[in-house]
């Protein structure tokens, strides 16, 4: 599981030694404005400032040290002009995504500023020679925003570009299991090489039989605990086999530590695996759904493309939930959203208690699985899938909308809601086949469509929204 924590950025407050002659002090003065900049955005990320770089050796120093120190992003703040060409070097050994913040001390130009004021505001035509810098020299993948620090649109570009440089080194760090794969399922494909290089996790495929052992030394009593955990967070059935919830929080323990002696960031188990084995009763359902709601990855039948991006999406936000589209809803235009019954029961509906269901199930031709069954909070969401195109080019499917606030269906027993894209059915459905959308996706609730665009930006891959 990744840990959670703020995003960490480092500021790199640019200014130049020249004015110190005409204006004492400006130094102190515009390093307690870059403070300023930090405490403001105190509540969105961890800032470290070391000092103001006022010449050529205070940039590469700085900006070395927060390579060092394996900081998620670098923001550049203009505290005055800074000649750019002093940055190129630096820029060149920087591994970090870049935003540069274009802002200034004060939001209005005073009719009774004098010289000093205008210097100690004049970060725009600094902003701009580095903007040139920036772009001459590694690029045009480095974010802009032109606001006041105080203003809320401010902090809401800056915390949204933090939470995706935050997921784009986490997915650098990730490893993801598979155990299995579907036979003759070819969207979720990928070459593993090209996968890693561009989008980050390291990939390998595991074997059930790890699992199995993990579960042979659970206890009774770690059961027991878990079960009082999940009696807690769930209606039991009345008419659950005692022996089957207890063999499937054995599971969920065992894949627990799997994942935890792994070092992994989330997996994937087809279904099919657990027949082939031969020693198991049931398949994966409530361990992939408590393991979501803890903030591991997860996706179906060895689908490890998606494993990563809903284990990204618990660092750009929270809650991240696997899901597929199920049916088309012409009526209420919207679409079904549901798999076999792993979801995370963390975006369920505040106002319905989650059942813990003996339910039924023919697929993997074993015993019946405990499952979670509920729906999902009524509000806007955002849903994508990663497709590999071809090579090393990626692209990631993304529809925004609203999830319904429908009638409970008694006969789906799984997790499932309908999403009302805002395009519309048939316009979202037209674009997402048409522009290769997988049938796995990651949802997200809210409209999170800026941090997934930044992301895209930051991995240098094809945003597309439907």
């Amino acid at each position: 599981m990744i840990e959670k924590r703020k995003p960490k950025i480092g500021l790199l407050g640019i200014m130049q030694e020249l004015y110190d002659k005409s204006l004492p002090g400006i130094t102190k003065r515009q390093e307690a404005y870059g403070r300023e900049i930090c405490e403001q955005l105190s509540d969105v990320a961890d800032w470290v400032f070391p000092k103001a770089a006022r010449n050529r050796e205070d940039i590469e120093e700085v900006l070395g040290q927060f390579n060092q120190q394996g900081l998620d992003g670098v923001m550049i703040v203009m505290l005055t002009y800074g000649p750019a060409m002093r940055t190129v070097r630096a820029l060149q050994n920087n591994n970090l995504p870049i935003l540069l913040a274009n802002t200034q001390p004060e939001p209005i130009v005073g009719t009774k500023w004098d010289m000093a004021d205008l210097t100690y505001n004049q970060g725009i035509h600094g902003a701009q020679d580095m903007a040139n810098a920036i772009l001459r020299t590694v690029g045009d993948n480095f974010e802009v925003v032109s606001a006041h620090w105080k203003s809320d649109e401010f902090k809401e570009y800056v915390g949204n570009w933090a939470s995706a440089v935050q997921a784009a080194q986490a997915l650098k760090k990730m490893k993801i299991a598979a155990i299995g794969k579907m036979h003759g399922m070819g969207d979720t494909l990928s070459d593993e090489a090209a996968f890693t290089r561009v989008i980050g996790p390291e990939v390998n495929r595991e074997y059930i039989g790890e699992v199995y052992r993990n579960m042979e030394a659970v206890t009774e009593d770690e059961i027991d605990a878990q079960m009082k955990k999940d009696r807690d967070n769930f209606d039991v059935d009345d008419d659950m086999p005692g022996e089957n919830f207890r063999y499937a929080v054995r599971m969920y323990l065992g894949f627990k530590k799997f994942l935890e002696d792994g070092g992994y960031s989330g997996f994937s188990a087809h279904f099919d695996t657990f027949k082939g084995d031969g020693r198991f009763d049931q398949i994966n359902m409530l361990a992939a759904s408590n393991l979501m709601a803890e903030g591991y990855g997860y996706a179906a039948e060895g689908d490890t493309n998606t494993v990563s991006i809903v284990a990204a999406a618990h660092v750009l936000d929270k809650n991240a939930h696997f899901t597929e589209m199920y049916a088309m809803d012409f009526e209420k235009d919207s679409m079904l959203m549901s798999h076999m019954g792993e979801g995370n029961w963390k975006i369920a509906r505040k106002d319905k208690s989650i059942r813990l269901a003996n339910r039924e199930l023919g697929i993997g031709d074993l015993e019946n699985p405990p499952t979670t069954v509920f729906m999902a909070e009524p509000g806007p969401a955002t849903i994508v899938s990663l497709v590999h195109l071809v090579g090393e080019k990626f692209r990631l499917v993304c529809a925004y909308g609203d999830i319904l606030d429908t009638e409970e269906v008694k006969t789906i027993e799984m997790p499932y809601f309908h999403f009302s894209p805002a395009s519309g059915v048939r316009k979202c459905n037209d674009g997402w086949l048409k522009n290769g959308g997988t049938h796995h996706q990651t949802l997200l609730l809210g409209d999170k469509r800026k941090k997934w665009q930044m992301l895209c930006r930051i991995l240098g891959i094809e945003y597309v929204e439907v």
